[in-house]
């Protein structure tokens, strides 16, 4: 019998084979490894960020969101993961900490146990996301919202960016719950779908990253 490591980057092949066609052009990765300088929280991998993307879905007015972290994601944690949008009236909120290039005037929160919020810092009003809006699966957790929950404030959808950062909960609220941003001190465009994805899509491409994350971990830890 072939060792795991020889049969995971063919299934996680597989699994990606299976979602859209775009999902091979979006997103960012980022390495691992590169906390906050001062962050003192779980470094176990399950808040350092090794990819990331935000879609747009024209014909349905949905975005989805998802990060793929370099551990396994702890469902019963308190691990908060943020995606900061910018929709046209981005600010620097963090650059007093030295992050000057991350713009965002919203925030899309995914919590561990797949609830979540969003909040319009520009705007005022907030949604509540019930569980079971995100789902995890190993190292990845993924989720859709309604594009009504992010209308524009000079940007069309289609041009808004974004950021991720992880927050570990179980540390005072602030900066220094933040282990990761991705991409570094900077924003990263939406990526368009013009189609309706096919039942199934995005939680294939959850499986894809998800395993390639395990392939990653299983060889390492073979060396």
């Amino acid at each position: 019998m072939k060792p795991l490591s020889f049969l995971l980057p063919p299934l996680a092949a597989a699994a990606l084979a299976a979602a859209s066609p775009a999902a091979f052009a979006i997103g960012v990765t980022d390495a691992t490894g590169d906390y906050v300088p001062g962050f003192a929280g779980s470094k176990a991998g399950d808040l350092d960020v090794a990819g990331a993307f935000v879609t747009y879905n024209v014909a349905t007015d949905t975005f989805v969101f998802e990060g793929t972290m370099n551990a396994d994601i702890p469902t019963a944690s308190k691990d908060l993961y943020v995606w900061g949008v910018d929709r046209g009236q981005g600010t620097a909120r963090f650059a007093a900490n030295g992050i000057d290039g991350v713009l965002f005037d919203s925030v899309v929160v995914f919590n561990a146990d797949g609830s979540g919020s969003v909040n319009q810092i520009v705007g005022g009003a907030s949604f509540t996301l019930p569980a079971g809006t995100a789902k995890v699966i190993g190292s990845t957790i993924i989720g859709e919202i309604s594009g009504s929950m992010l209308p524009s404030l000079g940007f069309d959808k289609t041009a808004y960016t974004w950021n991720l950062w992880p927050r570990d909960g179980t540390l005072a609220s602030g900066f220094t719950q933040i282990s990761d941003f991705a991409p570094d001190n900077s924003n990263s465009p939406v990526t368009v779908i013009g189609a309706v994805p096919e039942p199934g899509t995005w939680a294939m491409l959850g499986v894809g990253l998800g395993l390639v994350g395990v392939f990653r971990r299983r060889r390492i830890a073979d060396r």
